[in-house]
């Protein structure tokens, strides 16, 4: 009787045990399921998050003349001052795409009959070279200071986030000295009072050099139009 007694309880024990042992295992795995999916789910929140998303690319407008269009060189597409400037930002992997917006001898005024159709895409950065033919023209400086004007004020309606910047420029004597002088000084003015970046003489460096400048005397070569995205690259490093 002792012995049937005894086997009997130890059966009740053992199927207990398997019961609590298989209990523990079943909790164990699906708190282990919650936790791993938990992990899982954190890393993908952190993915989602991460900079490993594509970049946004940002626009900078080079909105100008010959100069920035690149007259006279044999590839305006890789030697214009701003494609040179886009070589310059890919090199560095910044999200930026420079647009070429010069015309050949478009005129401030020109440039302001022009200027909102290539506003008409999101421009971040705009560069304004514009004013070195009105100044080869004899045009009446406040006329050019009023153009400039007009195209730096539809910039600032259109995308007030935007960043500006304007390239100063400089005539030989042909005009007079006081013309000269007049012209020479509406780039600053036009930089400080609306608070844009500057740049004080977009030819510096190249101006009066034979070895940079095409037959014309005017036109920067291709060497010449590499010092010109060198003027514009120290101010425009610290906007990007």
């Amino acid at each position: 009787m002792f012995k049937k007694d005894f086997f009997h309880l130890l059966t009740r024990n053992i199927s207990r045990l398997r019961y609590l042992t298989i209990l523990f295992v079943t909790v164990a795995l699906v708190s282990c399921n919650n936790e791993n999916k938990s992990v899982t789910e954190n890393k993908v929140k952190a993915l989602e998050s991460s900079d490993l998303k594509p970049k946004e690319i940002k626009s900078i407008l080079v909105f100008g003349n010959s100069l920035t269009a690149g007259f006279g060189l044999d590839d305006p597409a890789t030697e214009a001052f701003p494609s040179i400037i886009q070589q310059k930002i890919d090199s560095l992997n910044l999200p930026y795409k420079v647009i070429n917006g010069g015309l050949s001898g478009e005129t401030s005024a020109g440039g302001n009959g022009r200027v909102e159709w290539l506003l008409k895409n999101k421009v971040d950065v705009f560069v304004l070279e514009l004013g070195a033919n009105d100044g080869l023209r004899g045009i009446p400086v406040d006329q050019t200071y009023k153009n400039l004007q007009s195209i730096i004020t539809k910039v600032k309606a259109k995308y007030p986030a935007c960043k500006l910047i304007l390239t100063g420029m400089m005539i030989p004597p042909n005009m007079g000295e006081q013309y000269a002088t007049n012209f020479r000084t509406i780039f600053p003015k036009l930089a400080k009072e609306n608070k844009m970046a500057f740049v004080p003489f977009l030819l510096e460096g190249v101006a009066g050099n034979r070895k940079l400048n095409q037959q014309d005397g005017i036109h920067p070569t291709a060497e010449g139009a590499k010092i010109l995205a060198d003027n514009v690259w120290k101010v425009l490093e610290k906007e990007l």
